[in-house]
């Protein structure tokens, strides 16, 4: 189905090998008419497997087509840039403002969906640098996304998140992000909902509710808060940066936020992105990943919220996931959550 988005002008397309592209501008903008991609691709055809773990019962996905996906490009060449002469990208206008379409190298597809989300045209601008109306633009198309892809059969889990940094592990240097429709539920997602029913028996409340409310009440984690959303560092930080952001009211996911919530979370979203950025020298490599609630299974237990972690632990140091982490699943943190919290809110300051 085609949604439409709340504070923005969708215009739905198709790329030369049958992909779909999206564009989102905002409501009040010319009507787009998109220009024809040109290249003249082949049609695509993803090779995924899914196998299931007997020892853990995890889902893993081997994509062995990924291996020869776009590797750091050279600026000029970027796929996605929007189109100029000598550059024909996945983006056939020569500018945008919100573009989302099929990932050429997608993890999976048949069952589930991956797409990319450009955040900007800019390729020199990180989400930080959006200003307020184009980073809200970018949460009218989570949103949008959201509602459609958590319409399809094929569909457990919708995550939105952006990697950023090469230390992350990023590929192209574009601002953008991604979205994965898992057609199975991410291993996190089924241990958080497993602890989130063992909290509901016990309890009679919701967990994610009840950690909000207990670290809004303790206030020492708290980095910053607004009318609806309040940004924290959870109290078993795993990450050396590790900020949460909660909205007030329990939702399932981007879909639900009322016009109001998308706007405060904005706000929020780039105050933090800010003091992230304003700790060292250069920006700070970071994971933004959204955590609904499950399309289905246990949705009544989810509740919408963000989780941004970084991976630097000093200036010049990077925590790797080396042997108690990788091999048994262990975190050693070499950050107090407290200080973490307090060196944010001082940046900001």
């Amino acid at each position: 189905m085609n949604t439409t988005p709340r504070g923005a002008r969708r215009t739905d397309t198709t790329l030369s090998d049958g992909r779909q592209l999206i564009y989102y501008d905002p409501a009040d903008a010319p009507v787009r008419v998109p220009l024809e991609d040109s290249r003249g691709l082949p049609a695509p055809k993803p090779l995924a497997e899914f196998r299931i773990d007997p020892l853990t019962g995890d889902t893993i996905t081997f994509a062995t087509h990924r291996n020869t996906r776009t590797y750091l490009p050279p600026a000029d060449q970027c796929p996605l840039d929007a189109s100029r002469p000598g550059n024909a990208t996945e983006i056939p206008d020569h500018d945008y403002n919100v573009a989302v379409f099929e990932n050429r190298f997608p993890s999976f597809s048949g069952p589930g969906r991956c797409e990319v989300v450009c955040f900007t045209s800019d390729h020199n601008k990180s989400f930080t640098e959006l200003s307020q109306g184009q980073a809200r633009l970018v949460v009218e198309a989570w949103a949008d996304r959201t509602a459609e892809l958590s319409a399809r059969p094929d569909v457990e889990y919708v995550f939105p998140f952006e990697n950023r940094g090469r230390e992350i592990g990023v590929t192209l240097s574009h601002p953008h992000g991604q979205i994965y429709a898992y057609p199975f539920l991410p291993p996190r997602i089924k241990t958080l909902m497993a602890r989130a029913r063992e909290h509901q028996e016990v309890a009679g409340s919701n967990l994610f509710a009840d950690i909000l409310a207990a670290e809004r009440k303790d206030g020492r984690r708290i980095v910053a808060e607004n009318g609806n959303w309040t940004a924290f560092v959870p109290q078993a930080a795993r990450w050396p940066v590790e900020v949460h952001l909660y909205p007030h009211r329990q939702v399932a996911d981007i879909s639900e936020l009322t016009t109001e919530e998308r706007d405060d979370f904005t706000m929020l979203y780039l105050d933090v992105l800010g003091r992230f950025d304003g700790q060292y020298d250069d920006d700070l490599p970071y994971i933004a990943a959204w955590h609904p609630a499950p399309v289905r299974v246990d949705r009544e237990l989810g509740y919408l919220h963000l989780e941004l972690l970084s991976i630097r632990r000093a200036q010049d140091k990077i925590k790797y996931l080396a042997g108690s982490e990788s091999g048994m699943g262990a975190f050693i943190s070499d950050t107090l959550p407290e200080d973490v919290a307090e060196t944010l809110r001082k940046v900001g300051s």
